[in-house]
């Protein structure tokens, strides 16, 4: 008979205040075995550790329940996908099989849209660097183009009169709407007069012409009512913009930011309490337009959707490589996954969960991932039972950012799969190898 092996005994202060109607703390456990249906087990085994996963079915979920809060309170609404927040071809064939158009930040993210079929008069071009061989482009194929600053409107003039065309264009306009830190780098200021003196210098060129009036006043917006402020300010613009130039805005566009159910570090309340609902960002722009229109026809009404319609739907499966006892007493697991593919882990705590129920107490421990750094940290506090080397985690949510920010650093970037509608499992980018990150040395 093999002798047990002697683990050392450690005292764990029980605060029976975090004690509730589901038992001491001690003995809870959250799992998840499984993805749609699909074990996490045979994901790993199958696609390998770490492993990010996305779901179809709750994407599209995210989709319809933000999409019917607009459309059914506005004739006329778009969702333009942003690109930025996840761009894997297959995420973003979703998106646009679902109906939404391209928001796109970039060249690299405007080609990436083109390449997928997504036709110029369906791209939003946003951005404070545009490079001009680029824009001159993205006019060509009518690209619905946002000027950022006044040398990118010199550019836009001088693309005029090479390919001899007045081209239409939308400003960036940013705001107060009391919400801090104000995202003032991007578009002309409201209240300083920039943003109309911007449009005064458009009509004084007549070289391009305004029909669209574009904010975006943050990330991860938490007040609706923010949304209502800043529709006010571009319906004011715009009245005043028809007015003084006799011309038409056909659009707004009122950008994204709405947050997911994700719970923010130092916020004590939970994301299902303090996250507004679809209905309470439509509520807060639609309401507003209706009033204050005074056109004969409604603008049409643009939106940059991200987060709030993919966080939810992404993991990230992680396994235990081995663990240490720190000199607090703390237990500190190893993961193969660590800051280098969690971007957001700056400002989220995440949900993590087991992939099956584990003997013994919980005890506080440290998930530190795999990076030979010492501010590689997951989590810095957390309760769990003593686990296994192979036990996998899941980290949710980390749908939007987190792949498209992932470093290729230390560690080559891991596999990715979609679960489809079906339930089934797809392979829709491959691990990272040398040919993938090897450049041509001298």
């Amino acid at each position: 008979m093999s002798k047990i092996k002697y683990q050392k005994p450690t005292i764990n202060k029980i605060d029976f205040a975090m004690a509730s109607k589901y038992g001491s703390p001690m003995k809870t456990q959250k799992i998840r075995s499984e993805i749609d249906g699909v074990k996490v087990s045979d994901l790993t085994q199958k696609y390998g550790s770490p492993l990010f996963v996305f779901s179809q079915r709750k994407m599209e979920e995210l989709y319809h329940n933000l999409h019917s809060a607009f459309s059914s309170r506005y004739p006329d609404v778009t969702f333009g996908w942003s690109y930025k927040t996840n761009y894997l071809n297959e995420i973003c064939k979703v998106y646009h099989d679902l109906g939404s158009i391209a928001e796109v930040v970039s060249e690299f993210e405007y080609q990436k849209a083109r390449a997928l079929g997504i036709e110029g008069k369906d791209i939003i071009f946003n951005g404070p660097y545009k490079p001009y061989a680029d824009l001159k482009i993205a006019v060509r194929e009518g690209a619905k183009i946002h000027v950022d600053n006044l040398f990118e409107l010199d550019d836009l003039e001088k693309i005029a009169d090479e390919l001899n065309m007045k081209i239409p264009v939308a400003i960036r306009i940013n705001m107060d709407t009391g919400i801090y830190p104000q995202w003032s780098r991007f578009g002309f200021n409201y209240e300083s007069g920039e943003a109309y003196e911007a449009v005064k210098r458009i009509y004084d060129g007549g070289k391009v012409y305004l029909n669209g009036l574009h904010t975006h006043i943050g990330t991860f917006m938490l007040d609706s009512n923010a949304y209502k402020v800043a529709t006010i300010k571009i319906m004011q613009l715009k009245e005043q913009v028809e007015r003084d130039f006799k011309s038409q805005i056909d659009y707004i566009d009122l950008g994204g930011g709405f947050a997911s159910k994700a719970n923010l570090k130092g916020v004590y309340q939970s994301a299902d309490v303090i996250v507004p609902t679809p209905d309470d960002y439509a509520e807060a722009i639609t309401n507003v337009i209706y009033e204050m229109n005074k056109s004969e026809n409604l603008p049409k009404l643009f939106l940059e959707t991200g987060r709030g319609m993919i966080d939810e739907a992404g993991f990230l499966l992680t396994s235990v490589h081995g663990y240490k006892r720190f000199p607090d007493a703390k237990k500190g697991y190893i993961l193969d996954a660590g800051v280098n593919l969690l971007y957001t882990s700056t400002w989220f705590n995440y949900n993590i969960e087991l992939d099956k129920r584990y003997e013994g107490d919980n005890e506080a421990s440290i998930l530190n991932g795999p990076l030979c750094m010492n501010i590689d940290v997951i989590e810095e506090s957390i309760m769990l039972p003593p686990l296994n080397r192979g036990t996998i985690l899941s980290v949710s949510p980390v749908g939007a950012y987190n792949y498209t920010q992932a470093m290729q650093f230390i560690r080559y970037k891991p596999a990715v799969v979609l679960i489809d509608k079906d339930g089934q499992a797809k392979l829709i980018k491959d691990v990272d190898d040398l040919g993938t990150v090897n450049h041509k040395e001298a």
